[in-house]
């Protein structure tokens, strides 16, 4: 399998820093944020990545992470036709990377405690389809929120930010496809925010029945804020300390 990770967008909720760097490039723990996704995909085996991003910034992401060697993966950039038209746009930019396999999709400001391993065992043995993995958060009404059917362990639909969330989940920025996904993105229309939401690609798994969902068990975090910004960095020095005490 490969690797894609998200790193475009304009960090608005991150100003005024982020009027100068890309958000991904800041610093969370002792790294970068870009290399949290780099290390979850790279200690799950998945050394093959693509890195997306945005023209302004390209330079840079390439300055820091040249081919991935330090890291020990190999990647690729490629920038993102249209910013700021939505995670399903920049998710195109990846076709001729992925050709025919499945692969995994990080939002580069997502951070997380569990290993991806366990999930892209189970995704391998999916014979098709798409996997999401949800979240219980406090306040799911910034999010896009699933509909589950508990008996069948089964979501029904994905709400995107709903002012009555219909479930205690959220959908995270932690995706598994296959390659019907850039067919369902082609047959998307832009919402009323002028994006191609990846929640309507996913819906269009669900309606064929090919939307799978797990649960995530430790810590969670949409870095994309300043105070989620600081929460990661306090969650990941926690975690540091923690491994040295042992």
């Amino acid at each position: 399998m490969k690797g894609v990770i998200l790193a475009g967008g304009t960090g608005s909720r991150l100003a005024p820093v982020t009027n100068i760097i890309n958000k991904h490039l800041l610093p969370v723990g002792p790294y970068p944020m870009i290399y949290w996704s780099i290390i979850k995909l790279r200690d799950a085996g998945i050394k093959d990545i693509l890195i997306i991003v945005n023209k302004k910034h390209l330079s840079s992401f390439i300055e820091l992470l040249g081919e991935g060697e330090d890291l020990n993966v190999t990647l690729k950039y490629k920038l993102q036709q249209y910013e700021g038209k939505g995670i399903a746009d920049a998710l195109m930019a990846a076709k001729n990377f992925i050709k025919n396999e499945k692969f995994v999709v990080l939002l580069g400001d997502n951070l997380f405690e569990d290993s991806l391993t366990p999930y892209i065992n189970s995704f391998q043995k999916q014979e098709k389809g798409a996997k999401v993995l949800l979240k219980k958060v406090k306040d799911p009404r910034q999010y896009g929120v699933p509909t589950l059917d508990k008996n069948s362990k089964k979501i029904m639909a994905i709400i995107e930010k709903p002012d009555k969330p219909p479930s205690p989940y959220c959908v995270t920025g932690i995706y598994f496809y296959d390659q019907e996904v850039f067919n369902y993105i082609k047959n998307i229309t832009a919402s009323n925010r002028n994006e191609l939401e990846i929640t309507d690609v996913n819906n269009m798994y669900i309606q064929s029945n090919q939307l799978q969902y797990d649960l995530l068990e430790g810590w969670w975090i949409d870095a994309g804020t300043h105070a989620s910004l600081y929460q990661a960095n306090q969650e990941i020095y926690n975690n540091m300390n923690m491994e040295n005490a042992k």
